[in-house]
């Protein structure tokens, strides 16, 4: 069996309190009104197919098989979905992000400045 280990291990996926697998937040947070009609498709195939932590390995020729895409759009639907911080993708590796830690992960990704550099790195407040 093939060891899948997270892409972004903060945000892990959970199962959302409320009773559905898909988190309501999707459409109460307004994160669907960011998605293409592909990418909308696209995120719920990989809720779908994906393990308890929301990882799959769904190779690119299956996905666009069974949801009837060419490349581009698959590349697409993909990009959408990395950039409005739903996933995450190392092929051949996809996760589904948690919502939960959203903010504290966007953070992570934004460039630090020299200052912060050297603050982190001389044991300095960030």
């Amino acid at each position: 069996m093939v060891s899948k280990i997270p892409i972004i291990a903060q945000r892990v996926r959970k199962v959302p309190r409320q009773f559905s697998w898909v988190d309501q937040r999707l459409v109460r947070e307004r994160r669907i009104d960011h998605c293409s009609h592909a990418a909308a498709a696209l995120y719920l195939f990989l809720i779908t197919v994906g393990d308890a932590k929301g990882m799959s390995y769904y190779a690119d020729e299956s996905i666009k098989q069974r949801l009837s895409m060419d490349p581009s759009m698959l590349h697409q639907a993909r990009e959408n979905l990395i950039q409005t911080d739903l996933i995450a993708w190392r092929r051949p590796l996809y996760q589904v992000l948690s919502f939960d830690d959203a903010k504290t992960a966007t953070a992570l990704k934004q460039p630090l400045s020299l200052e912060q550099i050297f603050n982190q790195t001389l044991g300095g407040a960030p």
